[in-house]
């Protein structure tokens, strides 16, 4: 398995802070060379699973999002699993609580004519599937374009300032339209990144310079957001657990507020349903995860917990990776694929 260095963790980082950053400026903010930069990045792309991405904020995109437990009988819960990760309208699918429950979000367009086919027909018709539940998203407190901490901790505040992109603009409640080659170019980004304005481009139909401003014109409106994806086995997690629990909505904010703070949990975020609460807690054995929920996680105004282990993560953010047509495919200097 690989082992990552101090380098590799400093690179994870600044692709945190800046996603789209040339590799000629993060090898200068690190002190290290291009090439090293470069191999570092194919390395961890081969090895360690690391995807940058592109996600569209859901308000901008006008869709909703929905967390589906559903409970499969043994022999077929991986099967149903598999062919919800393949699925364009779902992330994060994951295999829980003994491998016979599964988790998954579920993202519609309200007002479509099959917004919610999915929740509505095709799991009711599933014959293996014999317990659902869904629970509409209301809130993100943390996670989504807040990283989990464990991977953004390499770089000093210094560099981090090097590499930062412009501050987003003030929110306003008005989402930003996304126009047909909005879409185009956030499908793009979603594959990788990192792909180069000129693939951009041709994607969009737009010259480069046009994706250029409409790209920065996107991220600083917040309509869109980088994240980048990476096996957390490599920094020392074994054990990942959802926390689903029961909160007074009185003191739901306060509650929530304060789980941000924990160094441990990767997603904070607030839903309908008995459970209102959801946390991804992230802990380097079983052990940690025990002393995690007896000591920091126990408060009052927490009436109900339930705590569900993750076997298996089978699809993140980011979609299904397929065969690139041409495997030597490699990445340019300044750190884009062409």
């Amino acid at each position: 398995m690989l082992v990552l260095d101090d380098t590799d963790r400093a690179l994870i980082h600044a692709l945190h802070v800046d996603a789209r950053a040339p590799f000629t400026k993060i090898a200068a903010v690190l002190g290290t060379s291009t090439q090293t930069v470069v191999r570092r990045y194919g390395r961890l792309r081969a090895d360690a699973g690391l995807r940058v991405i592109a996600l569209p904020d859901p308000h901008s995109a006008r869709r909703q999002q929905w967390i589906v437990r559903l409970t499969a009988t043994a022999n077929t819960a991986h099967d149903v699993a598999r062919a919800l990760a393949r699925r364009q309208d779902t992330s994060w699918v994951r295999l829980t609580s003994g491998g016979t429950e599964i988790v998954a979000i579920i993202t519609t367009t309200p007002g479509g004519a099959d917004s919610h086919a999915l929740l509505l027909r095709d799991i009711p018709r599933t014959s293996s599937i014999t317990a659902v539940s869904a629970h509409y998203l209301l809130h993100t407190y943390l996670g989504g374009p807040t990283a989990w901490r464990g991977r953004v901790n390499a770089l000093t505040e210094a560099q981090q300032h090097q590499l930062r992109p412009p501050a987003p603009d003030d929110p306003t409640d008005q989402p930003m339209p996304l126009t047909d080659p909005d879409h185009r170019l956030l499908a793009a980004l979603l594959h990788d990144g990192r792909t180069s304005y000129t693939d951009l481009a041709a994607i969009t139909g737009w010259t480069a310079s046009t994706v250029t401003r409409r790209l920065d014109q996107l991220r600083r409106s917040g309509a869109l957001f980088f994240d980048v994806e990476i096996d957390a086995n490599l920094f020392g997690i074994t054990t990942s657990a959802l926390l689903w629990m029961s909160v007074a909505p009185a003191h739901l904010d306060h509650v929530a507020t304060t789980l941000v703070g924990h160094q441990e949990l990767a997603i904070v975020a607030s839903t309908t349903g008995p459970t209102n609460l959801l946390a991804n807690v992230l802990c380097p054995d079983p052990e940690a995860l025990h002393h995690y929920l007896t000591t920091r996680l126990a408060l009052d105004a927490i009436t109900r917990i339930e705590t569900a282990p993750v076997l298996r993560t089978l699809k993140a953010a980011a979609p299904i990776r397929t065969p690139l047509v041409n495997s030597n495919e490699r990445p340019h200097r300044d750190g884009r694929r062409g």
